[in-house]
């Protein structure tokens, strides 16, 4: 196992400002272990259901009977599977003078949930586990972590080999059972071979109407196929960055594989060589990069844009929390130099520093504003956002 110690302070500092605390994040990533840390820690007992288990299924078929005497934490594992929960544990909460707190763990975002959002209101935070991070791993495992994924079994098992199988597997339960268990009727081998086509559009601009032409169906359909994949934490639309400039800006989103170990398993990529020999060598990287940076800044989802002009600027990545402006861009180039679109950047968006992350030895000025971030300085050299 291991420890993930920035996510257990978070959360249980959620856990001391809201009566409900949420973990959501895919399936298989850490969310029950990390849960099973807190409770160990946590004074006043703690209870775990695993909505999974008939047992559990069947004690909380009348959750107000079930719940009312628990104290200290109730954690509800699995939440996904049964939404209509959410109306009682409002009850719950605003019982007056109870010690009570709830952590709920979920593999589906709050948009599908739809039911937390409504019934919990002002009683509900959420916190997002990803896969493991290079901070976590430590630099001498980037390349390991780049080329298995941040799901910790696949990155901790024995052999590449074992890892790309877990990873497969992974894939087909996911297809034929848990998306099935969220109430989507959508038949397991039309998404499976979506999914596929997608892994090579990763890294690029999404139409909907191109691949629904490649597809053979609507793009309405495909758009749709998209958003559950996003709404399950196994792709990142990267939205769009645009305002009053005077330049014609792109308004379409970038579409990402979010785990490269998935992307490489997609591509049936199951060795460092295989990797570094195709054509989505590039694109994987720059995804991976991304996804570090991300977590690097603790950046929240809705803080996370693209930018571009149709004369052709653009830049990677834009992180935007209240005044702050941070741009990046990712080169898989160990020896990178500014260009004319990163100046670009840096004087249409008003950015305060535009990182160019990179897969050398060490960072370096570029210009003013403008710097070479090695991707191996992250942790030490690129601060959390505050």
């Amino acid at each position: 196992m291991i420890d993930r110690p920035g996510h257990l302070k978070q959360v249980e500092s959620l856990l001391r400002q809201f009566p409900v605390v949420a973990i959501l994040g895919p399936r298989q990533v850490g969310k029950t272990t990390l849960a099973r840390e807190i409770m160990a820690d946590r004074k006043g007992g703690a209870t775990m259901f695993d909505l999974e288990r008939a047992e559990d299924l069947a004690l909380l078929s009348d959750p107000i009977l079930a719940l009312e005497s628990a104290r200290g934490l109730v954690v509800i594992d699995e939440i996904q599977r049964r939404p209509e929960l959410f109306p009682s544990l409002r009850v719950l909460v605003d019982q007056p003078r109870v010690r009570r707190r709830f952590l709920i763990l979920g593999s589906a975002a709050p948009e599908l949930l739809r039911q937390s959002s409504e019934s919990l209101a002002g009683r509900i935070a959420y916190h997002e586990l990803d896969g493991l991070s290079l901070a976590e791993v430590g630099t001498d495992a980037t390349s390991k972590l780049w080329q298995r994924g941040g799901f910790p079994r696949s990155f901790l098992a024995r052999s590449d080999s074992l890892s790309l199988r877990w990873r497969q597997e992974l894939i087909r339960t996911y297809l034929e059972r848990d998306i099935p268990a969220l109430g989507l009727r959508l038949p397991a081998p039309t998404l499976r071979r979506f999914w596929m086509m997608l892994a090579h559009y990763h890294g690029q601009l999404w139409s909907a109407s191109e691949l629904g032409r490649a597809f053979g169906v609507a793009h309405t359909t495909v758009q749709r196929y998209l958003d559950v994949l996003s709404s399950t934490f196994m792709v990142r639309q990267l939205p769009p960055w645009h305002e009053n400039i005077g330049k014609r800006q792109i308004k379409t989103p970038k579409v990402y594989i979010r785990d490269t170990g998935v992307l490489h398993a997609l591509l049936d990529l199951g060795t460092s060589r295989a990797i570094e020999a195709h054509p989505k060598v590039g694109a994987s990287w720059e995804g991976f990069a991304l996804d570090c940076t991300v977590a690097r800044l603790g950046a929240r989802t809705e803080e996370c844009f693209f930018w571009g002009t149709h004369t052709g600027a653009e830049l990677d990545l834009l992180v935007v929390r209240g005044t702050r402006r941070l741009g990046f861009e990712f080169k898989r180039n160990s020896a990178p130099r500014a260009t004319k679109s990163m100046h670009a950047a840096v004087e249409d968006l008003g950015l305060e520093h535009l990182y160019v992350v990179h897969p050398g030895a060490r960072s370096l000025p570029l210009a003013s504003k403008i710097s070479g971030l090695a991707l191996a300085a992250l942790s030490k050299e690129l601060r959390p956002l505050r």
